[in-house]
């Protein structure tokens, strides 16, 4: 039994310890926000929030958050939609198929927690892990600084 904290909630967890974070997630936490892209931390489809920093869930062992970190998932940024990435990705359009854009929106999220006022590079490297099939990447840019607008 692990004990994690995900969204604000502790919750017991009967999962293997060497299960990755984003089965757990997915499969144990019923939170299914959370994509599997490639499985190696290569897409950032699966990023998640741990302790305010993104992190690739695929990779990281469940029993690697069970120490009283705090994890965020894409429902746990907010709960009706009102965070300011959330606000700016409807905004402005910025999904296509959609697949990718939990884990843009986590790593947008942690960027302006961490700079209110991104640059271009800011938003370039900080979402350089993310791939979006679609390459909508303009409109994400430009969801990053309408964020930081609303924010």
């Amino acid at each position: 039994m692990l004990t994690l904290n995900i969204n604000g909630k502790d919750q017991e967890l009967d999962v293997p310890a060497d299960m990755p974070l984003l089965w757990v997630l997915r499969d144990v936490a019923h939170l299914t926000g959370t994509k599997f892209g490639c499985g190696m931390a290569q897409c950032g489809a699966c990023t998640v929030h741990i302790d305010g920093a993104p992190l690739r869930s695929c990779i990281t062992p469940a029993t690697a958050v069970a120490h009283g970190q705090k994890i965020i998932t894409i429902e746990g940024l907010s709960t009706d939609g009102s965070h300011p990435v959330q606000q700016a990705w409807a905004e402005l359009d910025v999904v296509q198929c959609g697949y990718c854009q939990s884990g843009q929106i986590m790593s947008a999220a942690a960027l302006l927690a961490k700079i209110p006022k991104p640059t271009d590079n800011d938003i370039d490297q900080a979402l350089s892990g993310n791939i979006c099939r679609c390459g909508t990447y303009p409109r994400i840019r430009a969801a990053v600084k309408r964020a930081a607008e609303i924010g």
